[in-house]
């Protein structure tokens, strides 16, 4: 099983000058991040795209690039490429040069993402959300297996017999899906024999089964090799060596980031109530000691038997020196405890 980190490098979302001193701080220490999680051992490191005041990556490829150069063996992963309002030749070009500067470390996670401020940035209508997810994640696929191609589609102009290139160093990039939990995306996944990563980050996890128990049923009635079926889950996660000082500490970030998200999708403001819930046994929300952590991930393996687990960390803005602790927290004392009892569970 492969245990990693992903993040959407959150920053404070200030307008005027003062941006740019954020970003360029948080892009260095999220380089420090990627590095240190390479260090550990972690599998993989996942960098999420957006075009929002309080995220500073718009662009997962350069990020990862850079990634590429101060790293050995950490994959290095979209988390997620908003594929829907990209063009999936470039998407391919840029990972394919991630892939030969890391030496066939590169993954793309494609998705339709969480945020819409990409698709009028763009050009593209909304009306087109899911026609244009489909035909461009049908013609990125096709790019990873073929050096020249011919496609036709409605939202990008045809290519007819053109070579793409750099070609990857690995024969083919992996391309995992992103999904949320619409039953949709399960049964895209599993139709198209593509790794599922599910983002659980509210309510029960055990209320995500129906979907995961959809992806394999359809994989299985697909004809799929269900022994080569990958599937990922992700939680937003912080760890620290004391439960309660940990969940006190972690509250105002979470909450603050939680509530402006919500404000916009008129959601109530997120309470000290709410939080306590989420961290409980019964939530998804994986923030507090060492063992309180393994235990919920151990849980969620056992609930959906996932291949990778990829905390989501740095959300809100939590200090740096804070994120790297929980970083090696992680790496140190959560990934081999996981690692060994997954091991275990199959002799």
């Amino acid at each position: 099983m492969e245990i990693g980190l992903i993040t959407f490098a959150d920053m404070n979302p200030a307008g005027g000058p003062e941006q740019n001193v954020h970003a360029h701080q948080r892009i260095k220490d999220l380089m420090e991040e990627i590095q240190l999680a390479d260090q550990l051992g972690l599998d993989v490191f996942g960098i999420g795209e957006h075009h929002r005041p309080d995220y500073a990556v718009s662009s997962p490829a350069s990020i990862l690039a850079a990634a590429a150069m101060i790293t050995k063996n950490i994959r290095l992963s979209s988390a997620v490429t908003v594929l829907s309002s990209d063009d999936p030749v470039r998407v391919y070009q840029s990972f394919a040069t991630v892939d030969h500067l890391s030496d066939g470390r590169a993954e793309i996670m494609a998705g339709r993402g969480s945020f819409i401020e990409s698709f009028p940035l763009f050009g593209y209508n909304l009306e087109d959300y899911d026609e244009l997810f489909t035909e461009k994640l049908d013609l990125l696929l096709k790019l990873t297996q073929n050096e020249k191609i011919s496609w036709r589609g409605k939202h990008r102009a045809s290519i007819e017999g053109r070579g793409i290139y750099p070609r990857s160093y690995q024969s083919a990039i992996p391309v995992w899906l992103a999904a949320g939990g619409t039953p949709a995306s399960a049964i895209r996944a599993a139709t198209l024999g593509l790794p599922l990563m599910l983002a659980i980050i509210g309510g029960r996890p055990e209320q995500f089964v129906p979907f995961v128990d959809l992806y394999r049923d359809t994989a299985k009635k697909t004809g799929k090799n269900m022994d080569t079926l990958l599937l990922g889950i992700n939680n937003h996660l912080f760890v620290g060596e004391d439960s309660q000082k940990t969940a006190n500490s972690f509250y105002p970030y979470y909450a603050a980031m939680m509530s402006r998200i919500g404000r916009e999708r008129g959601w109530r403001p997120m309470s000290r109530e709410q939080y306590d819930y989420s961290r409980s046994g019964e939530g998804s929300l994986m923030v507090g000691s060492v063992q309180e952590v393994i235990d919920k991930i151990l849980h969620e393996h056992e609930l959906f038997g996932f291949t990778r687990f990829l905390g989501h960390i740095s959300l809100g803005q939590v200090p740096h020196a804070q994120t790297m602790k929980s970083i090696e927290l992680f790496g140190t004392q959560v990934a081999p405890v996981i690692r060994k009892a997954v091991e275990s569970s199959k002799s």
